[in-house]
């Protein structure tokens, strides 16, 4: 008899085995990186979701806490073929419940077909299959976690001191913490404000750059994020990665929509349409910009044509859609964030509107 059980929304219910037990819920998403668990499982994009790796085995070197993207694993839950007795546990001491023993093929090429969809897991000696059904009926849909930011944000101002050869502020929608060090390491200083931080607050910071972060959920929901781009448009550069691209976009005019399944791995061929250049990509979203209102185009997924990367000269914008720090992943293209910098020596310092 298992003693897990997968309820997905097409109406199946899938046999597993319980590594850390639990009853949980959440949009059914996978990533097809085959390194970077650790990273994944600490990345605030992942809040609300239930994560399935497509790699076979989960866990082959171990957990190192230098790793981490934040304080503690993100995704509601996590599935595998296989997961190291050190993964398992870790995520139980988490409470984080944990499956294996499941053809994860299968379920990728579920998501593949039918798109992200509500899951419910129940895992544990008491465990049933109504049990993981109920958890999968009362799950939301991705854009009615409104408040989905504060989950992920810090509530009070931090500064990651780097130098003082910039002043960053960081809009915090759920950063993972190598897109803080990524500009430490540059010799900027890191000013992080919660993710309803007000123009004033950001004003206060004096900034060279604004700087929108990752996060998870519907980018439309970060209303505060909205305005605090909108007062300081055409007057403070800006750069945005992830949600952060989708924030500033809508901010400025343009639209965004949700995927099917997303862009989730360290494998996603991004296009530069200036230099004809492909560089492969470490990505984790499910929106994607659909109207680009004032912004240009300036690189695409090679795979779907979706926007990747947006510029404007004019009001000193750079935003990428894929996650530049590359942690994990490649480093194709780390040289983002010496574009960010060179935007925060372009702009004198201003007060919000």
């Amino acid at each position: 008899m298992s003693d897990a059980y997968i309820a997905l929304a097409d109406g199946r219910v899938l046999e597993a085995r319980a590594r850390a037990p639990g009853r949980t819920r959440g949009e059914l998403v996978f990533t097809t990186a085959y390194t970077g668990y650790e990273e994944s499982l600490t990345d605030p994009s992942y809040a609300e979701q239930i994560l399935t790796f497509s790699y076979p085995l989960i866990g082959n070197y171990g957990v190192r806490t230098e790793r981490f993207e934040s304080d503690s694993v993100q995704p509601r839950a996590a599935i595998a073929r296989e997961l190291t007795d050190d993964v398992a546990e870790w995520l139980a001491g988490e409470g984080v419940p944990a499956v294996d023993h499941v053809d994860t093929r299968e379920i990728v090429t579920t998501v593949r077909e039918e798109g992200a969809m509500a899951c419910g897991i129940a895992a544990g000696p008491d465990a049933t299959p109504e049990d993981a059904v109920a958890e999968m009926e009362a799950c939301k849909p991705m854009s009615d976690h409104v408040d989905i930011g504060a989950q992920v944000s810090v509530t009070e101002p931090t500064v990651h001191e780097g130098g003082g050869a910039a002043d960053v502020a960081m809009l915090d929608c759920g950063a993972k913490g190598s897109i803080v060090s990524s500009l430490t390491e540059r010799g900027a200083d890191v000013h992080v404000l919660p993710y309803d931080a007000t123009p004033e607050d950001v004003a206060t910071v004096d900034p060279d750059v604004l700087f929108v972060s990752n996060g998870p959920g519907d980018p439309e929901n970060f209303v505060a994020a909205h305005e605090v781009v909108d007062a300081f448009a055409g007057d403070l550069p800006m750069a945005g990665i992830c949600l952060g691209q989708q924030v500033i976009t809508s901010a400025l005019g343009g639209s965004t929509e949700k995927m099917a399944f997303g862009h989730r791995g360290v494998n996603q061929p991004v296009k530069d349409l200036r230099t004809d250049k492909v560089v492969m990509t470490t990505q984790n979203h499910g929106y994607t910009v659909a109207d680009t209102g004032p912004l240009e185009v300036t690189q695409v997924n090679v795979n779907d044509d979706t926007v990747e990367g947006l510029d404007s000269e004019e009001l000193d914008v750079i935003t990428r859609q894929y996650h530049p720090e590359a942690n994990p992943g490649p480093h194709d293209s780390l040289g983002f964030f010496d574009e960010v910098l060179e935007l925060a020596q372009s702009t004198p310092h201003v007060a919000a509107d």
